[in-house]
């Protein structure tokens, strides 16, 4: 008899442990929200996206002049360059997106990769690799752009950053100094699989 009340007391106690744990974890992520992590991007996710006009994006040189149309349809991977040059961090950044783009395979065709600068007076000091590099596009930042990434990041200067913005303009993802390149091929390759643009 004894053993039988103490099976429904424990009866008893799980069934209201049950009903009560759910809540418990619910409000608690309620109050502290920051320690929830949705969903599975490596990346910070620029919320509201912050959107881009063709006409902010400039050639610096002749050649990303004449291919200014690639950002166009295609996800772009965007290094902004600090108005000093392209020092060790932006190198550094650079051969990043490089790689980056090497990992995505089949998927390559899909990707640009940029460097965004924003005064025109300042030559930066690009290493031999990168200045004949033929698939990077050096773009000079108009003033609303300059303005768009410098609050996305945080600093205006925003050198070895990383932004990702998608085949319709919109600056969506945001990498910070020292970003690790596997993590975002794995976020690359989620968006470009589940896009049915660029």
């Amino acid at each position: 008899m004894k053993t039988q009340k103490n099976k429904n007391r424990s009866t008893i106690l799980v069934i209201f442990a049950m009903s009560i744990i759910p809540f418990a974890i619910a409000w608690y992520f309620a109050k502290n929200p920051e320690t929830l992590r949705l969903g599975a991007n490596n990346g910070e996710l620029v919320t509201p996206p912050v959107t881009t006009e063709s006409s902010e994006f400039a050639g610096y040189d002749r050649f990303s002049a004449d291919n200014l149309k690639e950002l166009q349809g295609h996800w772009v991977l965007i290094n902004p360059v600090s108005e000093e040059g392209c020092d060790t961090v932006c190198e550094e950044t650079l051969y990043k997106t490089r790689q980056i783009s090497l990992m995505m395979g089949k998927d390559i065709s899909r990707i640009r990769r940029a460097v965004v600068l924003t005064d025109k007076t300042v030559e930066p000091a690009f290493s031999v690799q990168w200045q004949s590099d033929g698939h990077l596009l050096k773009i000079l930042a108009m003033p609303g752009l300059q303005e768009k990434i410098s609050k996305i990041i945080g600093n205006p200067d925003g050198a070895g950053n990383l932004l990702i913005m998608d085949p319709l303009g919109n600056l969506m993802m945001r990498y910070p100094v020292g970003f690790d390149p596997y993590k975002v091929r794995n976020d690359l390759s989620k968006l470009l699989k589940i896009s049915q643009i660029g």
